[in-house]
């Protein structure tokens, strides 16, 4: 029986390296669904129908309308990475204005694992909403991957040294 990751993305460059992260969770024997912020999709717009065809699935940025089928299976387990100061703030906060933030919301209350690595800079990871976020998170059975379980904040407008560490975030979710 094929488990279902939903990879959701919020718009940080490490969104630019989200089709080989989908390719190495499919080798991991994960169905994937991608769905991104509406950020997000407008920075990979170019690269949608490929990411649709790559997991065979629609790529879903908004909430479907009332009426519509469902077109993803249900999750297995959820992966919000990259996820930004604003997405993760908004998860914590149970805001969900927008489709993946909404549905990540929805998988604590219904007991999904989730995973979260955030990509904020440093001055975005030193306000003090962002601690209180990561504890909600953490408190409410999200595994965080931030300090020492992940990346750490960056200085305002500059890219990590090292690449973003999707295969920590990969482990994270466990196999299938």
């Amino acid at each position: 029986m094929t488990r279902t990751l939903y990879l959701f993305c919020s718009a940080a460059p490490p969104v630019f390296d989200v089709a080989g992260v989908i390719e190495h969770a499919q080798a991991r024997g994960w169905d994937v669904c991608l769905g991104l912020t509406p950020s997000a999709a407008r920075w990979v717009e170019s690269s949608i129908d490929g990411l649709a065809a790559l997991t065979g699935r629609p790529v879903r940025a908004w909430y479907k309308q009332p009426g519509e089928p469902d077109v993803w299976p249900d999750p297995d387990v959820v992966l919000f990475a990259p996820v930004t100061f604003n997405s993760l703030n908004a998860w914590a906060l149970g805001l969900t204005s927008s489709f993946v933030v909404g549905v990540a919301a929805e998988a604590i209350g219904n007991g999904t694992p989730a995973v979260a690595l955030p990509c904020v800079n440093g001055g975005l990871a030193r306000h003090p909403q962002f601690a209180r976020s990561l504890e909600t998170l953490r408190a409410a059975g999200v595994t965080v991957l931030h300090g020492a379980d992940g990346v750490g904040g960056l200085p305002a407008g500059e890219v990590p040294g090292e690449p973003f560490p999707w295969g920590r975030a990969l482990d994270a979710v466990g196999s299938p």
